[in-house]
């Protein structure tokens, strides 16, 4: 597979389709596989791809710095694909001004990640060229809400212990925003200070504000790549959030992010049947 991919990416760059490949190399060693940027033919054969290719490319797709460099081809898993799905859906890039290089994965992670062992997308859903023999999805869409049970069990007052005990430990580094392909405000609400919707110190109410605010602007977006929790240095379960709010909008409104490029983001659009009893 990685033989062909890189055939074709050397093929697409020499004939001036795309100007960089955006894709996986080796780090410090082999199981640190770190993203990397690709202009140059002669490096192509530096590409990667196995169970450590963890981060999510997407990201650097709406990025300035990136975008200058010209047409870019990505080499993308399922995952991925829905975040570059969303990002089209919401006009931050075209289509046409992206070569998706998709890969069929069987998870990744040493043990394989959680998320992995429920994914409905390991072949992805859009590509222009597919490295890889088509894998049936293993999992189903609620399969992937059972990580919810335990919390939903919770009486209101467990749940808010739960919450102020894990967010006590964030420290504002932001790191999920940053690696959130899907957080690409130029200005991060965070960082508005008239008015100043929240504190910048790590305290209770600040760290309360940032990450109750963060996973409702992802709401009806969130594609379950948990980057944000995988970067998060405290261990914070910031998918069990991002989850629920993804069960809540597939059962609001049968809507499930990244997998419809021509779709309308659901919180973005109406019908004139929406159910309307939560108005008072």
């Amino acid at each position: 597979m990685i033989e062909k991919l890189r055939e074709k990416a050397k093929e697409l760059l020499k004939s001036g389709d795309i100007k960089v490949v955006i894709g996986y190399i080796e780090g410090s060693s082999k199981n640190r596989i770190q993203p990397a940027y690709i202009t140059r033919i002669e490096d192509i054969d530096k590409l990667v791809f196995n169970k450590y290719c963890y981060h999510n490319l997407a990201s650097f797709l709406w990025r300035k710095e990136y975008k200058n460099l010209g047409k870019p081809a990505i080499v993308a898993k399922g995952c991925d694909v829905k975040a570059i799905i969303t990002l089209i859906q919401e006009n931050q890039i075209k289509r046409e001004d992206v070569v998706i290089l998709g890969v069929t994965c069987e998870g990744v992670g040493d043990p394989k990640l959680d998320k992995c062992e429920v994914c409905d997308v390991r072949t992805p859903k859009e590509y222009d060229y597919l490295f890889g023999d088509k894998k049936e999805s293993i999992g189903k869409q609620e399969d992937k809400f059972k990580v919810l049970e335990k919390l939903e069990k919770m009486t209101p007052e467990e749940r808010w212990e739960f919450w102020q005990k894990e967010f006590s430990r964030c420290i504002k580094c932001y790191a999920c925003r940053q690696i959130c392909p899907l957080c690409y405000c130029n200005r991060c609400i965070a960082e508005k200070n008239i008015p100043q919707w929240i504190d910048t110190s790590p305290t209770l109410k600040g760290n309360l504000a940032w990450n109750i605010i963060r996973a409702y602007h992802l709401a009806g977006r969130c594609i379950g790549c948990d980057e944000c929790e995988r970067a998060c240095p405290m261990d914070i379960p910031l998918s069990l959030m991002n989850r629920k709010m993804a069960k809540e909008v597939l059962e609001q409104f049968g809507y499930i992010s990244g997998y419809d490029k021509d779709a309308k983001p659901v919180l973005a659009t109406f019908k004139d049947d929406d159910e309307e009893d939560f108005i008072l």
